[in-house]
């Protein structure tokens, strides 16, 4: 993805910020727990931390958290939600914290839009000595007949390749690394952990309504893609006669900062 086509597709959440609290999928707790498990302390960062997702979890897992978000309508729906959170703006490029502040850097479905060039010097800079930065994204588990058939039907574009369990590990290997420049940590680790959603057909329609790919569409490419996934939801056993688990995974890229 170009450099302008990232920033277009990085800038679009807030237009559906109050869907995306609604509809987005939380974290399994495993994988949250897995990504923080190397760091030398509890001071989280959660960078581009959109409606608060995986903040919560954080919290619940006892972190001492703060969040960063640059689009203020996603800002405005995590503090709602979580008013006890520190909740501050700024960006993977420009994070608004003092060096060696905190002990982890965790980013939920959001490290992939970082300029990691800028951003991988950025978190280095905040994180103490052996700290941790960790990448989770939320999979749909392609390896089950009828997710699979939704994929194909719903284009890149709406589920793409970092987006499904077959392919999530080569698409994310390499995210922490910038484009040019020195490395800022060390090698990668992976690990994915079962997850699901409970959904309905207009609720998970909702949900794929909030990716980026699909935010920056065209409206009448929009509503033809997402009728096809509607149609392609009534017509299928597993998800027609009303609310239905969407199988899910967690994956984690975990690296140590150099």
């Amino acid at each position: 993805m170009e450099q302008d086509e990232r920033l277009l597709h990085a800038s679009s959440f807030g237009a559906a910020a109050v869907a995306y609290a609604e509809h987005r999928p939380d974290y399994a707790q495993a994988a949250v727990r897995w990504a923080l498990e190397p760091a030398p302390g509890s001071r989280v960062l959660d960078l581009g931390a959109g409606t608060g997702k995986l903040t919560a979890a954080l919290v619940a897992l006892g972190a001492e958290v703060i969040a960063v978000e640059p689009d203020p309508a996603m800002l405005t729906e995590l503090r709602h939600s979580l008013p006890a959170v520190r909740a501050r703006q700024g960006s993977a490029e420009a994070i608004p914290l003092p060096n060696a502040s905190v002990d982890a850097v965790l980013a939920g479905n959001a490290m992939h839009w970082f300029d990691m060039a800028v951003a991988g010097t950025e978190i280095a800079r905040v994180l103490a000595p052996s700290g941790i930065l960790a990448g989770l994204w939320n999979v749909v588990d392609d390896r089950v007949d009828w997710v699979a058939g939704l994929a194909r039907v719903s284009g890149s574009a709406a589920i793409g390749p970092r987006d499904t369990s077959t392919s999530w590990r080569s698409e994310t290997a390499d995210a922490h690394l910038p484009k040019t420049g020195a490395a800022r940590f060390g090698s990668p680790e992976q690990a994915e952990f079962p997850h699901g959603q409970r959904r309905t057909a207009d609720s998970l329609v909702a949900t794929i309504a909030t990716r980026a790919g699909v935010l920056v569409m065209p409206e009448e490419e929009r509503q033809a893609t997402l009728g096809r996934i509607r149609a392609y939801l009534a017509g299928t056993p597993e998800t027609a006669g009303g609310e239905f688990t969407l199988p899910m995974l967690t994956g984690v890229l975990r690296v140590r900062r150099l």
